[in-house]
């Protein structure tokens, strides 16, 4: 089967602040099948699930600040997901004073592997997105390496394809290198000659414009299990709805 193609909502965070109900229908009806959250819940779990159940979307996981899945909060946000039927709870950073080195990078490695374990009992997994920190060596090593050489099979590795691009890294290779283990992938373009002068300047294109591999990128997917492509935008060379909307049909004109 077609892995689904959800959008990370952070790309149209501004359309959610002024109309949650009617930016969730708009991402729909664009062909999305989900959406994954992001940051520290501001609408309760029930009403959440009750618009995506009304949009027909489903929950393809949530950006979890790395607070609420310290021992102090893990039990209020397992209830919190399970009641919005989400199995994803993905770390989208590490606060910098803790990732200062190679140690710290396996301490890291040590309290996911705990929290998998936690998570299992409840039918959930977790994971860990990049940036671009995680490509520049550290102690003589690329702190991504570090820690997915070191954590269980079960932590998911959120590949942002963008993001590692930025950082000097290409997805092809981190996929072959890390067989089955991006069971969520976010879709984000990236020119590495658009951002030859700014960096960030390369997230401008939209996915087909930019430099990605991604025939490549949808074999490897599709070889290793994975469970949601998702869709995040991070320019404002177009208004954040239409960008979005145009990367949905750029990567299905792309799948053919």
């Amino acid at each position: 089967m077609a892995i689904p193609i959800a959008v990370q909502l952070y790309s149209i965070r501004h359309d959610l602040e002024r109309d949650l109900r009617g930016t969730l229908q708009a991402v729909a009806e664009m062909g999305y099948e989900g959406g994954e959250f992001f940051g520290f819940p501001n609408h309760p779990a029930g009403e959440l699930r009750g618009l995506l159940d009304e949009c027909g979307l489903a929950c393809a996981g949530w950006h979890i600040p790395f607070d609420l899945v310290q021992d102090d909060k893990l039990d209020e946000t397992i209830a919190f997901h399970k009641e919005l039927g989400n199995k994803y709870l993905i770390v989208p950073g590490i606060p910098e004073e803790l990732r200062q080195s190679r140690a710290d990078w396996l301490k890291l490695a040590e309290f996911f592997n705990n929290l998998s374990d936690k998570l299992a009992e409840h039918g959930m997994v977790t994971g860990y997105h990049n940036h671009h920190v995680e490509f520049e060596e550290l102690d003589g090593e690329r702190p991504w390496d570090t820690f997915f050489q070191n954590t269980k099979e079960s932590v998911v590795m959120q590949l942002d394809i963008g993001n590692a691009m930025m950082g000097g890294a290409e997805a092809v290779p981190i996929l072959e290198k890390y067989p089955g283990r991006a069971t969520t992938i976010h879709l984000k373009p990236y020119s590495w000659t658009a951002g030859k002068d700014d960096p960030h300047a390369g997230f401008r294109p939209i996915i087909g414009e930019d430099e990605v591999q991604w025939h490549e990128v949808f074999k490897l997917c599709e070889a290793g299990g994975t469970e949601w492509y998702i869709v995040e935008y991070e320019s404002d060379a177009y208004p954040p709805l239409e960008a979005v909307a145009k990367c949905l049909d750029a990567l299905k004109r792309l799948m053919g």
